[in-house]
Parts: structure tokens; sequence; C-alpha cells
């Protein structure tokens, strides 16, 4: 097996690095700054994420994410070690390369479903950052891990669709700049379980649409460029040409869009567990106690050691997953992307852990980035599906291929 990585690859990882070093952990205090500042509108984007835009598509680190002609043409494995790298400045990096969740899997849900006008309209301001999205479809009523679960009606009236229902934590939809929702509801209840869904376009300034209010998550507003909303529509009519794909194929469209959010969640996910092992290490060797760095104390070289460990394995997983999905695609990758959303964040989480102990009350605080971090670790063991309903369908893809096993073998005995 060759673990090298490829030629454009190596050379967009020096690009990127650059950048980085140069202008993204730079800008990590000033980010800092402009969020703190008495006289900033709530919700609003800090300007220094503009100033790192202009700067990453000048040099052409733009749109890594989507594959194809619309993106930078990348493979899920070349894209990989460049994900990782701005999940070490996650805050900034991903929204300074247009690669930030929820966009990265709106446009790629526009670009396989979405028809030519609404590509036009919705998907080319999105790839050139003028615009932000949301996408709606956690409800605070039912358990939305079961997304047939989902209430929220979409009905056909004319040459119209009334959309009515309750969304909650949705990402993004705070940031004055996010323009376009896309919502997923049902459009006819009586169908097969997964045939009741569709997805549909609702503008943010559609009459009956109402941002009630910003979510926290542990305590942070998560404000840097989106936050999480609470979200109303009450008879909130769009034109049937706003539907995604036709009448029922939201289900099947959702699980396209996740599986590709999973495994870059993940990506970023192991840049994350770098820095927090980074910083670790800092702290090991420059904090004293009981007459000796930290650094010496057996517990603490333990949690190094195997943080180490945890990270080799989840970026092993990573990358397996991302080659099966560029080779027998996602459905193939399927068992793959649901182990790496059950095993990286825990990891990753378990990492944060120790760094924080490690720094004492300074790893809770805010001097240090870690805290937050744990917050958004911890969060994404729920987003794109709890760790619970990953390994319900694991468990049960397994036993299925047991259990067939077991079958011809009674039919050969």
């Amino acid at each position: 097996m060759d673990f090298s990585y490829d030629a454009r690859t190596e050379q967009l990882l020096g690009r990127l690095g650059s950048f980085m070093d140069e202008f993204v952990y730079p800008a990590e205090p000033v980010l800092a700054a402009q969020l703190a500042d008495p006289a900033r509108e709530p919700w609003t984007v800090p300007p220094v994420f503009r100033e790192l835009q202009a700067e990453a598509r000048s040099r052409g680190l733009w749109n890594l994410f989507l594959p194809g002609e619309l993106g930078a043409g990348l493979t899920n494995l070349q894209y990989a070690p460049l994900a990782e790298l701005t999940g070490r400045s996650v805050l900034l990096a991903p929204a300074a390369l247009n690669c930030a969740a929820p966009d990265t899997g709106n446009m790629e849900l526009l670009a396989q479903f979405g028809d030519e006008a609404q590509r036009k309209q919705w998907l080319e301001p999105l790839l050139a950052g003028e615009i932000r999205s949301a996408f709606a479809m956690t409800e605070p009523e039912v358990a939305s891990s079961d997304a047939t679960n989902i209430t929220t009606r979409i009905e056909r009236d004319g040459d119209e669709y009334v959309v009515n229902g309750h969304k909650w934590y949705i990402t993004g939809a705070m940031n004055p700049e996010c323009r376009i929702f896309i919502v997923m509801g049902k459009t006819d209840p009586a169908a097969e379980t997964r045939r009741q869904q569709s997805m549909i376009l609702v503008p943010r300034d559609t009459p009956g649409v109402t941002v009630k209010r910003g979510m926290t998550v542990f305590g942070y507003r998560d404000d840097d460029h989106g936050g999480h909303a609470e979200i109303v529509f009450e008879n909130v009519r769009v034109p049937a040409a706003n539907l995604i794909g036709e009448s029922g194929s939201g289900f099947a469209i959702a699980q396209a869009r996740l599986g590709p959010g999973r495994i870059h969640h993940c990506m970023r996910a192991i840049g994350i567990a770098e820095r927090a092992l980074e910083l670790m290490c800092r702290r090991a060797c420059e904090r004293v106690a009981f007459g000796k760095p930290l650094a010496a104390q057996g517990v603490v070289q333990d949690w190094i050691a195997e943080s180490r460990v945890r990270i080799e394995q989840a970026r092993l997983l990573v990358l397996k997953t991302a080659w099966l999905m560029d080779t027998v695609g996602n459905r193939g990758a399927h068992t793959e992307i649901q182990a790496i959303k059950i095993a990286v964040p825990a990891a990753v989480e378990w990492i944060l852990d120790k760094a924080v102990q490690t720094h004492g009350a300074a790893g809770v605080g805010q001097d240090t980035p870690l805290a937050q971090l744990w917050a958004g670790i911890r969060t994404l063991r729920l987003a794109d599906g709890p760790d619970e309903v990953h390994k319900r369908s694991l468990a049960r893809r397994e036993l299925r291929r047991h259990e067939r096993s077991d079958k011809r073998s009674e039919e050969v005995g």
C-alpha cells in the first residue's frame, strides 16, 4: 500500500500551510477581538473573514471540497489532508476557503440535485462566497435522529408550495448573509415512510419566516460566522419551482448530502486533535508540579502517547473511507462513513479532554481554544446523526451478514 500523497495534494498542502502560517493563525486573536467588540452588530460576520477569503481566492485555495468543474476537482482522498489542516484553526480556515458547513453540503446538494434555475440563483453566489445558506431539518418536537419523524408540512397549492413547521439548531441561520434555507418537510404523509419527505428552497426574506432566536451550544453562541437558530415557518408560500428534485425525494437527498458532510467533519476533527495534542505537549513541558515538569509525570505521558495512537487510527480510517468514496461511491462506503462518524468525534473528544486536564483551570477558560473546541466536538456526536443511530445501523448490517452466512450453511448442510 502507498500512503504518500500525490503531487497535486502535496503542492496544495504547501500552499495551504503557508496561508495558515502567514494569515490564519495570526488572525485568531483578531477574530477574538472583533467578536468581543461591543460596537459589533450581533451575529454579523467579523471583517477578518472577508480579508482571509480574498487572500485565499488569490492563492487558488477556494472551494477545495467540491469535486468536478464547479470546485477544485479534487477527490475525497486528495481533499482529506487539506481539510485536516483547516481543522487546526477550525473557526477561521474552513470559512476562509469557502469550505465551511453547512454551505459545503448545501452546495453539493444543489450541484447534484438542483435544476439549472436553482443552481443559477443560489449555487453560483454560494460558490462565489457572496451569500451563506442553512439546512433546516432538525425539529424540537420530535426525535430528529429519525428523519422520518419530521412534522413540517410542504403542501402544494396551485403554482406554490405552502410551508408550515418549527425548526431549531439550524446552523448558520443567524448570519444576516444567510439568504436561503433548504427546508425538509413532508409533502405526502400517506406515502411509504421514506417517500413522504421533500426539500424546498425558502428565501430568508419570504413572508411567514421568523428567525426566533440564536441557540447556544454548551453556552457558546457560535456567532463567529453563523450561529444556530430556531425558526418558525407559518404559511410560507414559495413557487413550486423551488422544490428540489421530485416530490418525495427528500429523504434520499438528505442521505446523499450527509455522507460527504460526515467525512468532512471528521477530516477537520483530526486537525483539531493535532492542535489539541500540540497544546497539551507544550503545556506539559512548561508547567512544573511536585518538583518536576508535567511532561515527566507518567499519567501525562500516557495521555500524550494514547492521543498519538488515536489520531493515527482515526486518520487511517478516514483516508480509507475517502478512498472508498472515490472508488466505489458513497453507498459502497456506507459502513466506513458510519464508522468514522462514531470513532473520530469520540477519539478527538477524549484528546481534548486530556488537553483541558493538562491545562488545569486555563483549559476551561477563554485563553485557550480548548473549551470551545471541546463543545464543538461534543456536539458533533449529535450532529449528522447521533452515535447511537450509526451504531444501530452498523450492528444491523453486521448481523444481516452473519444471518445470511448461517442460512447458507444450513442450506448446504
